[in-house]
């Protein structure tokens, strides 16, 4: 038995080693633009040379058109694109949004600065939506996604190993998501300035994001046993985490990577961050709804391990009473 385990050992190690090397490293080394939603804003034959430059950095973008900035400037606010290039008789200028993602606001200024701009001018850089001045380079923000996931792993472990069952475990969990988000938003937001939205808003975000997760853990491990914190732990962490976009943006991930970190708890909360706190939640329906839906079918889970052991307690007494019965 001694020479299974030592053998588990030595098999397991290597292999949950490659295996946070690929989760972690393959994206990282893969970022690109893929797709990345960019306005062209201005008259069809002056944003022509614009969009075949574009279409240059095959499969990098993909293209809306607008009438005007003032058009293209509502899009980037509503988050339909990360920015636009407009094209006026005054010469070009580029709208970019760091608080989206500043890694692709430099992007976009380099690929499209990079040649001479339609008409030959000096291409204008506007920041519509500006990252906080505290934050600028978005680190703060992207740096909560692990801290979130795993205070919502540990709350939902706690939970699980101190025996709480039922609508105490659900009290429990609802209530110690709402302190941290409480206070990872008194730190983020009061703190250090790195998120500018609504404070309130700001800590249902991260307090739901914690949810999300702790909830996943106490509902699995309510159904399955120990072992379901380690599969929730599993997913957020080595897919969760590394897929969720949070220091560059799903677009620049490699496919379908970006697509499947936002159905999970890190990059949904992301998403979420940024749109409340910079965006005045726009964009917002998709990321809570999925955030929503972990924590609802968590804490439905526990409810439903709790009534579960209860019949199965409750069938072992029957079961033991009428053994009895037929024993006397």
């Amino acid at each position: 038995m001694s020479t299974r385990r030592l053998l588990a050992v030595v098999v397991l190690v290597p292999l949950l080693a490659a295996l946070a090397l690929w989760a972690f490293a393959w994206p990282a080394a893969r970022t690109a633009p893929r797709d990345l939603p960019l306005g062209v804003a201005g008259p069809a034959a002056a944003t022509a040379q614009v969009e075949e430059r574009l279409r240059q950095h095959e499969g990098a973008f993909e293209i809306h058109r607008y009438a005007d900035e003032r058009a293209a400037r509502a899009a980037i606010e509503d988050r339909t694109v990360y920015g636009a290039v407009v094209v006026t008789a005054g010469g070009p200028t580029l709208l970019t949004a760091s608080a989206a993602s500043p890694v692709v606001a430099q992007l976009l200024q380099q690929a499209v600065t990079e040649r001479p701009a339609a008409g030959g001018g000096q291409v204008r850089t506007v920041d519509v939506v500006p990252a906080s001045a505290s934050d600028p380079r978005g680190a703060a923000l992207s740096s909560s996604v692990l801290p979130l996931a795993l205070s919502g792993i540990v709350a939902g472990a706690v939970v699980t190993l101190l025996g709480l069952r039922g609508v105490r475990a659900v009290t429990a969990l609802v209530l110690g998501a709402a302190l941290v988000g409480a206070v990872a938003a008194a730190l983020a937001h009061s703190w250090l300035g790195a998120l500018a939205g609504n404070w309130w808003a700001e800590a249902g975000t991260l307090a739901l994001a914690t949810l999300a997760v702790s909830a996943a853990v106490a509902g699995l491990a309510a159904l399955a046993g120990p072992a379901g914190i380690g599969v929730v732990a599993f997913v957020v962490m080595f897919l969760g985490n590394p897929f969720s976009g949070a220091s560059s943006a799903p677009q620049l991930l490699p496919e379908p990577v970006g697509a499947i970190g936002q159905w999970l708890p890190p990059g949904a909360s992301a998403t979420l961050l940024r749109s409340v706190s910079f965006f005045d939640g726009a964009a917002a329906t998709g990321p809570a709804l999925t955030l929503t839906w972990w924590a609802a079918l968590g804490l439905g889970a526990v409810v439903l391990g709790d009534t579960l052991r209860s019949r199965s307690r409750g069938t072992a007494s029957a079961t033991d009473e009428r053994t009895l019965a037929a024993i006397g």
